[in-house]
């Protein structure tokens, strides 16, 4: 008795050697977005040298060409994905600063919101600094840094367009910015690479590195305002 071929489970349209076309339609919202995030989640978990633009299309489940076609290559992505971290810290500095309208304790909140998001986001925060990696001509991240550079500086209000220039300021100026740009920086760094843990271990009455930090921000002086005056002679 001849036996009857069963039929193939992949069903009578579909060959074993059939694969899914590479560029298939992204339908779950906006593809760049997604990569974006996946960018960011290959970040946290792989590190930069994982931040790939095939890490990121598997990541979403698409064609390794599909990054291409948004952010053209990987310094593309990188430079969206930094424009986004200056968004964030714009936004960590002007919170912690709302509200506090006396210089010297606006500036150590701003410093305060400057760390914080630092912590949070260590390796967001690298990136940020990286300029070899970024397109600097990139509008995004050239909007961004013009925002986090204003809320640096204090003047970042409710009301702040990121489309405008930044206004001309004197020397002395500048250099209180980057002295306290410095300043926040350094802690930072020194933070988020776990330098400052064995000075913390061998300090009375500090707990660890971020409580040095925290008193260290609680003695900030950046302005010759700042300093405590003498009687007038």
């Amino acid at each position: 008795m001849n036996e009857t071929p069963r039929k193939s489970r992949r069903g009578r349209h579909e060959s074993p050697t059939e694969q899914a076309p590479p560029d298939r339609p992204y339908h779950h919202g906006s593809l760049r977005e997604a990569l974006l995030e996946a960018a960011e989640q290959v970040l946290r978990r792989d590190g930069l040298r994982g931040l790939t633009l095939r890490a990121i299309s598997r990541e979403v489940g698409v064609s390794h060409t599909a990054p291409q076609r948004h952010f053209n290559d990987t310094a593309g992505v990188l430079s969206e994905l930094a424009a986004i971290g200056h968004h964030r810290l714009a936004a960590a500095m002007a919170k912690c600063a709302k509200g506090i309208a006396d210089p010297l304790e606006r500036r150590k909140a701003i410093g305060r919101g400057y760390i914080r998001f630092a912590v949070k986001q260590p390796d967001l925060f690298r990136l940020m600094s990286r300029n070899e990696l970024l397109d600097q001509s990139n509008e995004a991240l050239v909007q961004a840094r013009r925002m986090s550079i204003r809320a640096l500086a204090g003047t970042l209000g409710p009301a702040n367009v990121p489309e405008q220039p930044i206004q001309r300021i004197d020397t002395a100026r500048a250099i209180e910015m980057t002295a306290g740009w410095a300043y926040v920086h350094g802690l930072a760094m020194l933070l988020i690479d776990e330098r400052l843990n064995s000075i913390a271990q061998i300090t009375d009455d500090i707990e660890d590195a971020a409580a040095l930090v925290a008193a260290v921000l609680e003695r900030m002086r950046l302005s010759p305002a700042d300093e405590p005056r003498g009687p007038a002679v």
